[in-house]
């Protein structure tokens, strides 16, 4: 017979109170933002923290992957183009070469093992968080988000307010799909102008995505299909590979980027 430990109802809730605590008070201050938690999120933030970089992932929803669960029209199947197999062999998806260069694997799968290396590798996640705005700090550099708990905008503003919070970050990443909505504040400002995604055309989109991934603005780097809202690409469709390898790409630009800042980094995690 099971005999659970004698915890009560008390000790529960001081401990989600605590854990919750720690947990912001943590990354108050990081070294790396990304907003949005879908696969070129996961896969920014994974490379990212294996290199001991401070990372937290800021989240809309209540849950992890974006599209990468169900794949494109409900069907919970995702398909990447060679080499990106590569990356899925790497994480441990299992995966079938269905044509020549064009892989399928389940979504539930790949998006389950994505999250767990995300996590295993020390990423931070704000789950139903909202980004609200930036921080912006000298010649409009950004330098953090403004966030707040998703639901609050569903709230008529007639009977509550409540106020955001900032995070600061040396590098912000903006992952949040075609809304690009981190370069979205910057252009409600004048300070940006994102051209818009294209019509679809798998074969072009995935290499220009991988391509143009990048700093677009002091402090802010796209990746995943915001670098198509922003620099007018095709769009892709329901397969990933450009997905994740652009994640990666971004990562690397990141950490080029906090390189030319080291002592801003020790002191962040000092």
């Amino acid at each position: 017979m099971v005999k659970f430990s004698p915890v009560g109802e008390k000790e529960v809730t001081r401990a989600l109170i605590e854990g919750f605590a720690k947990h912001y008070a943590r990354l108050a201050e990081c070294d790396v933002i990304i907003v949005g938690g879908g696969p070129s999120g996961l896969a920014c933030g994974r490379e990212l923290a294996r290199k001991g970089v401070r990372t937290l992932v800021v989240e809309r929803n209540n849950f992890l992957g974006g599209g990468f669960w169900i794949g494109g029209y409900l069907i919970n199947k995702v398909t990447v183009r060679a080499p990106a197999q590569e990356y899925l062999q790497e994480i441990g998806v299992p995966h079938e070469e269905v044509t020549e260069g064009l892989y399928v694997a389940d979504g539930p799968h790949a998006c389950s093992k994505l999250i767990a290396a995300a996590c295993d590798a020390g990423v931070k996640f704000a789950t139903i968080t909202k980004l609200e705005d930036l921080v912006l700090r000298e010649n409009n550099r950004v330098a953090g988000a403004v966030i707040n708990w998703t639901p609050v905008e569903a709230m008529p503003h007639n009977i509550t307010c409540v106020d955001p919070v900032a995070l600061e970050s040396k590098v912000l990443v903006d992952a949040t799909g075609h809304d690009a909505a981190a370069v979205g504040k910057l252009e409600e400002r004048g300070l940006f102008k994102r051209k818009g995604f294209g019509a679809m055309w798998v074969e072009k989109s995935e290499d220009l995505v991988v391509e143009h991934t990048g700093e677009v603005h002091p402090g802010l780097v796209v990746t995943g299909m915001a670098v198509s809202t922003v620099f007018g690409l095709p769009r892709m469709g329901p397969t990933f590979g450009a997905m994740l390898l652009s994640g990666v790409k971004a990562a690397e630009e990141v950490l080029r980027i906090l390189k030319s800042q080291p002592a801003q980094v020790v002191a962040a995690r000092a």
